[in-house]
């Protein structure tokens, strides 16, 4: 796993999460679990969310990417829209996820666009558009979160 760049965001965005003390590029990573996978979210917004994900590590038996980490990718990117839709009072979670696996690739780095399909108070959807370095679909998800309340801060 190499060095990380930091996830963009939008300028009111960073405003509003550095008024509460909150490191952006950690709370929008990918978790451990994507840092195992080395997704890297290399821009971020509410209405686009742009990471990418190498192919080798993340490979089934047969050499090929492995669906799942396709849908690590997709949940991944689709859950930091969300959040950043439901902003900084709010957190996503995860309540349906379906993929379509197009192709199989072997190598390279794979790139997933979430965009959104809704988004409202309590739920948001997002589609999640997962290509090669030719710019072939492999796969197409959608991704609805539920935004939940987030904990308050413990008083000090």
């Amino acid at each position: 796993m190499g060095e990380h760049n930091a996830p963009t965001f939008p300028q009111e965005i960073i405003d509003e999460y550095a008024a509460l003390g909150v490191d952006l590029p950690a709370l929008f990573s990918a978790g451990h679990l994507g840092e195992r996978m080395d997704i890297r979210i290399v821009e971020a917004s509410a209405d686009r969310v742009v990471g990418t994900m190498p192919v080798e590590g993340n490979t089934q038996p047969y050499g090929l990417l492995h669906g799942g980490a396709s849908a690590v990718l997709a949940e991944t990117l689709g859950s930091v829209g969300t959040m950043l839709h439901g902003g900084a009072t709010k957190l996503a979670v995860g309540v349906d996820l379906n993929c379509t696996h197009h192709r199989g690739v072997r190598n390279g780095l794979v790139t997933g666009v979430a965009t959104p399909v809704h988004r409202g108070r309590s739920t948001a959807t997002y589609e999640i558009v997962i290509t090669d370095e030719q710019g072939k679909r492999v796969c197409t998800a959608r991704l609805t979160c539920l935004l939940r309340d987030a904990p308050k801060p413990a008083a000090a």
